[in-house]
């Protein structure tokens, strides 16, 4: 147990925590809770149930972190969270367990969530993701490396899929899956661009710029349906690069359908 708990914290004695973890005070630790090396619960902040948060994590004042799902369907059992390394969890973010005894919400590493997002039952945020002040992932949502979050309320379905890369504006409405490399924004979210300067800034080349852009037109600027977008980019010349074979495999795998775009 740590030897950095502040007295009055209250830290359950089967809670897990590496001899460095830093809980501040009047925070709540509860039974089964397991937290890594380097990882610090501010004052106040609540980690609770079947809990394991990893190395070098922050875990703000209020924040609130493995509470019971709010999903009704919940029948018992000890579904849980689990979190990666170097995660940081402003004010009141909220991240509730999954719903399915054995089954968990998943979150991985160096991501960010500014105060006030929530993150529901079942999701599986990937690594890298930034999601901005008020951000709301509802149930089973799933998201991929290095997408961006908008704040302001933004809020995305149940179930709906956040490509590699993309991102979505703030106070948007997401009810359908944003794909890899898109910028989309709205009430409900369509697709605008391509996300340039987020790409410019992860040191996409040339070729890839072009590849990625020539995705944007031909699903959203040619005014083919999403089978003719397909076969059109199977047969062009970026068929055989990364980001196409990618975006096409999102794509395909899509059970919510793709965001459309703006006229």
């Amino acid at each position: 147990m740590s030897d950095k708990i502040h007295p009055t914290a209250i830290v359950d004695p089967q809670a897990e925590l590496a001899a460095d973890v830093e809980v501040g005070p009047y925070a709540v630790i509860g039974a089964g809770v397991r937290i890594g090396a380097g990882s610090k619960v501010w004052h106040h902040a609540t980690v609770w149930g079947n809990t394991s948060i990893g190395a070098s994590c922050q875990v703000y004042p209020f924040a609130s972190i493995g509470m019971q799902t709010q999903d009704l369907k919940y029948k018992g059992g000890s579904p849980g969270v689990k979190i990666g390394d170097r995660n940081i969890f402003r004010e009141y973010v909220s991240i509730n367990a999954a719903t399915k005894d054995g089954d968990f919400t998943e979150i991985g590493n160096d991501n960010y969530l500014l105060a006030y997002c929530h993150v529901g039952h079942c999701c599986k945020l990937g690594n890298h993701i930034v999601a901005s002040n008020g951000a709301t992932f509802a149930g089973h949502v799933i998201v991929d490396d290095y997408a961006g979050i908008g704040g302001g309320g933004t809020a995305i379905h149940q179930f709906c899929h956040i490509g590699y890369r993309s991102f979505i504006g703030g106070c948007s409405k997401v009810e359908q899956d944003i794909p890899p490399f898109m910028l989309g924004d709205g009430n409900p979210a369509k697709i605008r661009i391509f996300n340039k300067v987020g790409l410019e800034r992860a040191g996409f080349t040339a070729e890839q710029m072009a590849a990625v852009k020539f995705l944007f037109k031909a699903f959203y600027r040619q005014g083919l349906n999403r089978q003719q977008a397909i076969d059109a980019v199977k047969s062009s010349e970026y068929a055989d690069t990364t980001e196409v074979k990618d975006f096409i495999a999102f794509v395909e795998a899509s059970e919510r359908g793709i965001a459309g775009g703006s006229k």
